[in-house]
């Protein structure tokens, strides 16, 4: 891929100034344009670069200027990078993801008819579903850099404080022309009616909504939580665009084990759409997790990937809750177990068992009529 002559004139600059903000920007534009070409290996090994050696940068003396909790000196938000991995959406959620990204394109053409909108993202849903991810990949398209609310210096054990934190994060915003994800928004924002909260987080919950309401057209804030049912409905007001993360569908769990264990290699529908039935009950998160593992073992042993310890660990998962692949061989007791849970649980023929888990028919017979007479 060819590099623009400006990209590499401001990265230099930027080394040398020791901006560290705008060197990881200038780096991840690159590292962008390297995956839209195709160029997916050099992209990775530019990321793995920047987030290895980084330090003799941030130890010079630079330091970006971003509001802190006046009690801690912590920082109320911190810069993260462009996502590295594709983004998975279940049908309706990819449908209101791109209008959301047509509308953000279109913002000034449809003030000018007097359509504007308030660029205000919200994604629930349970956690691994790729909320964040999302909100990274919202950043990554408009080219803008990616902040993420720390609620952990938001909220102060002062009174009075979180408030003035919140103030301080949201005038912070617009000077940045960014994307702003404040996840586990439910923390600062729960209803206001509830009997068991202080005032103090009441008044946190209108210092928000004022702030929200004070932001200019153009700026771009995405809320994330895992307990919708927490919010203040004046939150949800506030937030005109709203993505329900589920548990991804059969079609897009196949395309995650294709990407994630087989790295998009063709050849593979038929094992991807097994797994893929196996893991019904399974977040991204689960499916990219044990993925990784596999991949992990099958380098380490210098051995193909196994679909025996794969279907072992994904029928033992639940959602959230991993059950990382051994390394081990596995043992007899376990393969039988294995070949019950395909043959009844799933509804797996004798032949199918037999090719997916590399294991003979006869085998297979043998351990099902073991278990049976067992």
């Amino acid at each position: 891929m060819y590099v623009e002559l400006e990209e590499i004139d401001e990265l230099i600059r930027a080394a040398l100034e020791a901006d560290y903000t705008r060197f990881r920007r200038v780096s991840n534009r690159i590292i962008q344009s390297l995956r839209d070409s195709g160029d997916l290996e050099s992209a990775q090994h530019l990321q793995a670069t920047i987030r290895t050696r980084n330090v003799p940068m941030k130890s010079s003396g630079y330091m970006e200027s971003i509001p802190v909790d006046a009690k801690s000196r912590l920082p109320l938000v911190e810069e993260e990078d462009w996502p590295s991995n594709p983004l998975f959406l279940n049908e309706n959620a990819h449908r209101i993801f791109e209008t959301f990204l047509t509308d953000i394109g279109n913002s000034y053409k449809l003030m000018t008819k007097g359509l504007a909108c308030n660029l205000r993202l919200i994604l629930f849903g349970p956690s691994g579903t790729g909320k964040s991810l999302s909100a990274s990949h919202v950043a990554a398209h408009l080219k803008r850099p990616f902040y993420v609310a720390r609620l952990d210096s938001i909220i102060s054990s002062l009174l009075g404080d979180t408030a003035k934190n919140v103030r301080s994060l949201f005038d912070f915003l617009p000077k940045k022309n960014a994307v702003l994800l404040i996840d586990e928004i439910d923390a600062i924002t729960k209803l206001r009616d509830d009997k068991y909260e202080l005032g103090e987080l009441k008044r946190v919950v209108n210092t928000v909504i004022q702030s929200l309401d004070a932001l200019d057209e153009t700026t771009v804030v995405i809320a994330a939580t895992n307990h919708p049912h927490l919010l203040d409905p004046a939150i949800w007001r506030r937030f005109p665009y709203r993505i329900e993360m589920q548990l991804p569908t059969q079609e897009v769990r196949e395309k995650m084990w294709r990407h994630f264990l087989f790295e998009d290699s063709n050849g593979y529908d038929n094992t991807c759409s097994f797994l893929a039935k196996l893991s019904d009950k399974l977040s991204g998160s689960d499916i990219e997790s044990i993925s990784l593992a596999l991949r992990r073992n099958a380098v380490l042993t210098n051995s193909d990937i196994d679909l025996k310890t794969a279907g072992f660990a994904i029928i033992r998962s639940r959602e959230n809750m991993p059950d990382l692949p051994s390394r081990e061989s596995m043992s007899r007791a376990d393969k039988q177990w294995l070949t019950r849970a395909l043959y009844l649980k799933f509804g797996l023929k004798i032949s199918e068992i037999s090719r997916l888990i590399e294991m003979s028919r006869p085998t297979v017979y043998k351990y099902l009529r073991e278990d049976h007479h067992g």
